[in-house]
């Protein structure tokens, strides 16, 4: 395998944790539940790892892709960036995870805000994981250029 493939089989994991993780601390709030909370933070913290990796392998991508076709050059260059926003933003969510993680398990006073705080922060990454992903799957799905112009 190459970085392409490593890049196909991970640039999902940073997108789909931050929503499950969403859903896990929504769940939590509900229950009022702080061992809920802490596993979405978890979940954010592995996310955060996940979108690493998948930045990581993304150059090696890129080149295997401008090899085959050098129309992509526009499309790969708008997913870098917007891949640079997401992960800066995913990596804010995951130190801040850590913070929230901790501030749970000793008990802190702000706690809940912080939690509440993530939950809100994550709304934001959902959307820049959104157009991160959007731009990445322009790069080889021609139908997904088409929807998208409208």
């Amino acid at each position: 395998m190459n970085s392409a493939h490593y890049h196909l089989v991970l640039n999902h994991f940073p997108i789909i944790l931050p929503f499950i993780g969403l859903l896990v601390i929504i769940g939590g709030f509900i229950v009022k539940s702080e061992i809920v909370k802490r596993t979405a933070y978890c979940i954010f913290i592995l996310g955060t790892l996940s979108s690493f990796a998948a930045i990581s392998t993304g150059d090696g991508a890129a080149e295997a892709v401008k090899q085959i076709d050098g129309r992509s050059r526009n499309l790969i260059h708008e997913h870098e960036e917007k891949a640079e926003e997401f992960v800066l933003l995913s990596y804010i969510l995951g130190l801040s995870s850590i913070a929230a993680l901790w501030s749970s398990m000793t008990k802190k006073s702000y706690a809940r805000y912080l939690a509440f705080s993530i939950m809100v922060y994550c709304f934001a990454v959902l959307y820049f994981a959104q157009q991160t992903s959007r731009t990445g799957g322009e790069i080889r799905h021609p139908e997904i250029r088409q929807l998208s112009a409208y």
